[in-house]
């Protein structure tokens, strides 16, 4: 049985532009690298459509869940305002950061930092490796969309590394992210009406009480 004509088109199209993984069922990729400036391309989007968001969103209006705050006390609240580190010590300032850092749309700092200090703690080789090329796909990577700001060289020594991964591999990038969200975002976060709406709602917990 002959095809139809658009049969046959759609046949032709098929044979000119291949599938490929990044792009699903769009037929628009000849080879990889045109693959890749498409999914970048679509990244690149993202981000701007992102920050437009983030201009017209409003931080006052998020919420701590309940439980959080129920775990959290004044004292260690106002912890956080002494140094970087008291934040990232604390499991509550942890997650509050991270909040914050989602109205910024720089979240993956954060989760890019906590996947370093699991894969320091990993003993097991098998786990090494796994938990590295993990990271490297989803934070190191430059097709990856939480692709975390890094020098050049850094990254090259990462994947230099993926040959043979270590648990200490990421911590000249973990440093560089360490210090971007120290001198950045930090100083925001404790000017901002997520911080500071938390601490005049535990203060009136506690007054409460």
């Amino acid at each position: 049985m002959e095809s139809s004509p658009s049969e046959k088109g759609r046949r032709l199209t098929e044979t000119w532009h291949p599938r490929c993984c990044c792009c699903g069922p769009k037929l628009c990729c000849f080879c990889w690298c045109c693959c890749s400036s498409c999914l970048r391309s679509r990244t690149v989007r993202r981000r701007q459509r992102d920050r437009f968001g983030h201009k017209t969103s409003s931080v006052s209006q998020l919420e701590i869940p309940p439980p959080l705050e129920e775990r959290l006390t004044v004292e260690e609240a106002a912890s956080w305002k002494c140094s970087f580190d008291c934040v990232l010590a604390s499991p509550a300032g942890r997650s509050v950061f991270m909040e914050f850092l989602r109205t910024e749309h720089s979240d993956e700092n954060m989760a890019f930092w906590l996947a370093c200090e699991e894969l320091k703690r990993e003993q097991s080789q098998e786990q090494v490796c796994e938990k590295a090329k993990k990271i490297y796909l989803d934070y190191i990577s430059i097709l990856s969309p939480r692709e975390v700001s890094i020098d050049a060289s850094v990254r090259e020594s990462i994947n230099r590394s993926l040959a043979r991964p270590s648990a200490q591999m990421c911590n000249e990038a973990q440093g560089q992210i360490y210090t971007l969200m120290h001198r950045d975002s930090y100083p925001r976060f404790l000017n901002s009406p997520l911080y500071k709406s938390l601490e005049q709602r535990l203060a009136a917990l506690a007054c409460d009480t």
